[in-house]
């Protein structure tokens, strides 16, 4: 029901949109006010951990599920779990996860509903929570450039959309800052990390990335390497070296969630 609440409204706003007596940006009130409570009305969103119905005004989680979210609060943290895993392999500027993870608990059904279950609204609207919540704390201070985490093409066209970059989306929302989607490519598609350890999770993730941009375009800058669930920092770890051979980059990172902690 979520699926094809989304999905009619999205087919209605480009219709609207593609009509040639309709100018699209004149009349996004006409959206906002008239076509999303239709929408709700008949085909009503539901909290993604709880299930209750959602009100006009909340996103994905209702309010009550959002008093109890996971929140880690790492951005509030000198020397955080985030930043210690990153310790020694590049020039970090600052690193932190929104909330926690674990596979059973209920709020896991954010992330399955982001990686598998087609729902990119999922990861604007926790990219837009994110940035909200980590704004006060200066966490965005000085950072120049928004790199998501990118999907092998294959595994891309497969799923649809690069989940990390919907969350970035949401953070662009709220920050301005910058996106940029090109900067790295992944020349592997690798095998899931779900069942590996550590040290197989690092073997499997050797020269997965490269660098796709004119280093000019990237020295002396502060980028903000954006993941959806960060375990043992591989990943991030091997998008961050595709970067290494940029002079004077710093590098920091928001993931999602953190699993195992």
């Amino acid at each position: 029901m979520l699926f094809y609440s989304f999905n009619l409204n999205r087919m209605l706003i480009n219709s609207l949109s593609s009509s040639p007596e309709i100018n699209i940006d004149k009349d996004m009130k006409l959206t906002k006010h008239w076509i999303s409570p239709l929408i709700r009305l008949f085909f009503p969103h539901y909290c993604v951990v709880c299930g209750g119905r959602l009100r006009e005004e909340e996103e994905v989680l209702c309010a009550e599920c959002w008093q109890r979210f996971p929140c880690t609060n790492f951005q509030m943290l000198k020397d955080n779990p985030v930043e210690r895993l990153f310790w020694g392999k590049f020039t970090l500027g600052r690193a932190t996860a929104f909330c926690y993870y674990w596979q059973e608990d209920d709020y896991s059904r954010i992330v399955r509903l982001l990686k598998y279950d087609g729902r990119p609204d999922v990861g604007i609207s926790m990219g837009k929570k994110m940035a909200a919540e980590l704004w006060s704390s200066g966490f965005f201070e000085g950072i120049d450039m928004l790199i998501p985490v990118p999907l092998h093409e294959k595994r891309q066209k497969e799923r649809g959309y690069n989940q990390s970059e919907q969350l970035a989306l949401g953070v662009k929302e709220i920050t301005g800052i910058p996106l940029k989607t090109d900067a790295v490519v992944r020349v592997r598609n690798t095998e899931t990390q779900t069942h590996k350890t550590a040290q197989e999770r690092f073997e499997n993730m050797q020269k997965v990335f490269q660098r796709a941009v004119p280093i000019e375009l990237l020295q002396g800058k502060h980028v903000l390497l954006i993941d959806d669930v960060l375990t043992t920092s591989a990943t991030l770890t091997a998008c961050a070296d595709a970067l290494q051979e940029v002079p004077d980059l710093t590098i920091s990172i928001l993931a999602l969630a953190m699993a195992g902690h």
